[in-house]
């Protein structure tokens, strides 16, 4: 079934800026080539629900398996019968903000 999460991937306890240990996350998800996005606090992957947790946790286990203590927070949508949630969900409230104007 098509899913598309919202996850945050963060490790903890080895400091204040976190941004090379969070672009080793990222890699791992843009690599798995499933759609994804990343922005300043989530990165959105599109994909049948056993490939998106798959990803997560490889993304996950890309720092703990390191030993850094990593925290996973997720959101997920699943809708039936929808594909390409990640742009066609921006694509829908764009043309409700339009039609507002």
């Amino acid at each position: 079934m098509n899913t598309l999460v919202a996850v945050a991937i963060a490790p903890f306890g080895i400091g204040d800026e976190l941004s090379k240990e969070v672009a080793e996350i990222v890699s791992v998800i843009q690599k798995s080539g499933l759609p994804n996005r990343t922005t300043s606090m989530f990165t959105e992957i599109e994909g049948e629900w056993d490939e998106v947790m798959k990803v997560i946790k490889e993304a996950t286990f890309v720092l703990a398996e390191r030993g850094i203590r990593t925290e996973v927070v997720f959101k997920a949508d699943i809708r039936p019968g929808y594909t390409n949630t990640l742009n066609g969900k921006l694509e829908r409230l764009e043309r409700a903000l339009g039609e507002r104007s």
